[in-house]
């Protein structure tokens, strides 16, 4: 320092040592950096979500928009006002430089394809449920399988065009060929074709949820496998006070939401 001012600052005095006027003139200027060095620390430590200001950007399907960022954004608007979310669509392969980028905070998935390296938390297991809109023909609580698999049906396709999932490996499996007459893109355009139809499909449960007024909900006549859903972040954004206050946000939504089922029998 005394090389960068050409100047002693420090001088000796009768009682140890004593400030030079340049040392005076940067007295207050360096005060008010470490002032403003202690704030950052500080809102750091104590987030302060009433009055953040920051992009959260979370990468993920369209079902997992509606099971998870759909009541995060709503709970957002009211404890955090502050926070804009972005929503990306989940893209695996270039899932972990995005992160490291920065370009996305925070992936819902299932954890086992999760890029190594990237940290994980497991959040939920979601399973499969038959719907069809109110007072359709045929579909009743007991259903057999037999008539499960005559019933014109919906399937999604995330590679787009295909009709058989491994649901038809399932009923292959106890002699049963469904009747799949159309293949959707999105998840999210299945509850409405089926309301609106004498179709129906298997759905991940959290998905029609808030749909008990134009569907029944029932499980399905067989054993189909679910899937686990978790969260998935990179080391760079692990520390970060909002992000994280943001990912226990995510926790405690899920939390509530599997508990309410409980309580409710669901699930």
């Amino acid at each position: 320092l005394r090389q960068e001012f050409d100047d002693q600052l420090l001088i000796p005095a009768q009682r140890g040592m004593t400030p030079t006027a340049k040392a005076m003139e940067l007295l207050d200027p360096l005060r008010q950096t470490l002032d403003q060095v202690r704030a950052t620390l500080s809102s750091h430590r104590n987030f302060n979500p009433a009055k953040a200001r920051l992009i959260f950007a979370i990468a993920c399907t369209d079902y997992l928009q509606a099971a998870i960022v759909k009541p995060l954004v709503v709970e957002l608007r009211t404890l955090a006002p502050g926070v804009r979310v972005a929503i990306r669509n989940l893209d695996l392969p270039q899932l972990e430089a995005q992160m490291a980028r920065g370009d996305v905070d925070l992936a819902l998935m299932t954890p086992q394809e999760a890029p190594q390296g990237l940290r994980a938390r497991h959040l939920f297991d979601e399973r499969y449920v038959l719907i069809g809109r109110k007072k359709h023909p045929r579909l009743r609580e007991g259903i057999t399988v037999a008539e499960f698999a005559e019933l014109e049906q919906v399937v999604v396709s995330l590679e787009g065009g295909g009709f058989a999932t491994p649901v038809d490996s399932a009923l292959a499996a106890l002699g049963h060929k469904r009747n799949v007459v159309l293949s959707a893109a999105s998840f999210l355009f299945v509850p409405e074709i089926v309301s609106r139809s004498d179709f129906v499909a298997l759905v991940p449960e959290r998905l029609v949820r808030d749909c008990a007024d134009k569907l029944d909900v029932m499980d399905c006549p067989f054993p189909v496998e679910g899937f686990a859903v978790g969260m998935v972040w990179h080391e760079r954004s692990h520390g970060h006070s909002g992000q994280r206050w943001i990912r226990e946000t995510v926790v405690s939504l899920v939390a509530h939401e599997s508990s309410s089922r409980a309580r409710h029998g669901y699930g």
